[in-house]
């Protein structure tokens, strides 16, 4: 019964995200990428508590969800699922807040993104970096196709998610890709939730050695923290994070949040008491739906 009962939900979730456009991020060759070995099978599969995970990720693709016409609002933004680059929390940090932005006009494009691995990236640690650079690329060169404004596009991450998005944030001039228009990679905002921001203070180790390795060099670290590396061009920035998070230290929120601050640029933090980590857009510590405190902020900063 339990099995047949998770073969139900799985089909459920598949057949909802099908429904969707799925396109593929590179329209040919991926960029530094290595053939897959014939064991390196992409794997959806159902967690106990019934979100849907994808890892072993090679091919990676954009899942889009287009506002109703009737409300769009001409604003995009890509999300980011988390799973501490070994896998992607596809559900509930993804096609689900998806579902949201769609109810308050903003169309959204789930980012499946390839996971770090020597197996099939000939540097593994730039691998997520040209994936969200692609991305945002993809995005505003076919911003008429999908009736979205080029200066409306956001990027919003999970957990490593975060970490992925805030690395854009960073470095969106330190360009992986090609990109022979010459578009504009640097997204106009950004939500970061229960963020991995730091590789040098409360570090999340597992996150950090997924995407650089068991011995990462310093200047490797100082990289991929991104509140070293804003300026006063870096978007707008919202976070949320809970006090109690065990897994991802509150305090990369906090990092990010000083570092936005000390720069000038527009940023706004909520910071639950209970919450833990992982909740994706339902805490159930709490009566606050941070989600309608990031279309408040969205509003307020004329997204």
């Amino acid at each position: 019964m339990k099995f047949s009962l998770t073969l139900i939900v799985l089909s459920f979730l598949i057949i909802n995200v099908k429904a969707q456009e799925v396109i593929p991020l590179y329209a040919g060759d991926i960029p530094g990428a290595k053939p897959t070995p014939a064991d390196y099978v992409e794997n959806t599969e159902i967690r106990p508590n019934r979100t849907l995970s994808v890892t072993k990720v090679s091919i990676p693709t954009i899942t889009v969800f287009e506002a109703p016409k009737n409300i769009a609002t001409g604003t995009a933004v890509i999300i980011c699922p988390g799973g501490g680059y070994h896998s992607l929390a596809f559900s509930h940090e993804g096609t689900d807040v998806a579902k949201r932005f769609n109810a308050i006009g903003v169309t959204a494009f789930v980012l499946k993104y390839r996971l770090p691995s020597d197996q099939i990236m000939v540097d593994k640690t730039y691998g997520p970096l040209q994936d969200a650079q692609q991305a945002i690329y993809l995005i505003r060169k076919n911003a008429k196709k999908y009736k979205i404004k080029t200066n409306k596009i956001g990027i919003m991450g999970f957990s490593a998610g975060g970490h992925f998005a805030s690395t854009l944030l960073a470095h969106y001039n330190d360009l992986k890709i090609s990109d022979p228009e010459k578009i504009d990679l640097r997204p106009n905002f950004a939500a970061l939730i229960y963020p991995v921001i730091s590789f040098e203070e409360s570090v999340h180790t597992g996150t950090m050695k997924n995407l650089l390795g068991p011995n990462p060099a310093d200047s490797l670290k100082h990289y991929f923290s991104a509140n070293k590396n804003v300026n006063k061009k870096t978007p707008p920035t919202f976070l949320v994070h809970a006090k109690d998070d065990k897994t991802v230290p509150y305090e990369n929120s906090l990092l990010m949040n000083e570092a936005l601050k000390k720069n000038k640029v527009d940023t706004d933090i909520y910071l639950y008491e209970n919450g833990g980590h992982g909740f994706g857009l339902i805490n159930k510590t709490s009566d606050v739906d941070w989600f309608n405190l990031l279309a408040i902020w969205m509003k307020k900063e004329k997204f």
